[in-house]
């Protein structure tokens, strides 16, 4: 933890001393920054979070294999027999309702977990923040895009430094 604070005062030190550059240099920098810093660590701790919950209620299951999934995205064929009758005596319709079962749809509470996710406030203010930045930038005449967009990717190497070292139990 001190590590990361440590990181972060130094980047703001540095960052302040180029005011002494030009203002305007000072504040594209330190507003891209902090808008790509605070996006970081609000979507790193969010994620976290919904990852211990999701392990603390027992909600997860077994995944498949990434390339299981991209091959046999509904398990068709998997090693696993159906049942193990003959096939004179299998139910096909009762196969196919089992089947039908297994497939997830749409449901509401698939959305909520999915909109709770995405509208987590950890989530939503820094990226506000970002745009309202941009656009007070663009109203006062100040927006430098040559500032500006090297400066975003510098708050999202800070960011991911220091969500590291945050985030991460030891």
């Amino acid at each position: 933890m001190k590590k990361a604070i440590r990181i972060i005062v130094a980047s703001e030190v540095i960052i302040t001393t180029t005011s002494l550059i030009s203002f305007t240099f000072y504040i594209n920098l330190q507003v891209a920054f902090l808008s790509s810093l605070f996006v970081i660590l609000g979507s790193s701790y969010a994620y976290r979070k919904m990852i211990n919950n999701q392990i603390d209620s027992k909600s997860y299951e077994d995944k498949r294999d990434i390339l299981d999934d991209i091959e046999d995205p509904h398990g068709l064929y998997d090693d696993e027999p159906i049942n193990n009758a003959p096939v004179e005596e299998l139910d096909l319709k009762q196969i196919v309702k089992e089947e039908k079962a297994k497939i997830k749809t749409l449901s509401v509470d698939s959305m909520k977990h999915g909109v709770r996710g995405a509208s987590s406030l950890l989530r939503l203010v820094p990226y506000l923040f970002l745009v309202l930045g941009f656009i007070a930038l663009v109203n006062n005449e100040l927006l430098n895009i040559a500032i500006y967009l090297p400066s975003l990717l510098l708050g999202i190497i800070v960011g991911s430094i220091t969500s590291k070292e945050l985030f991460t139990e030891a």
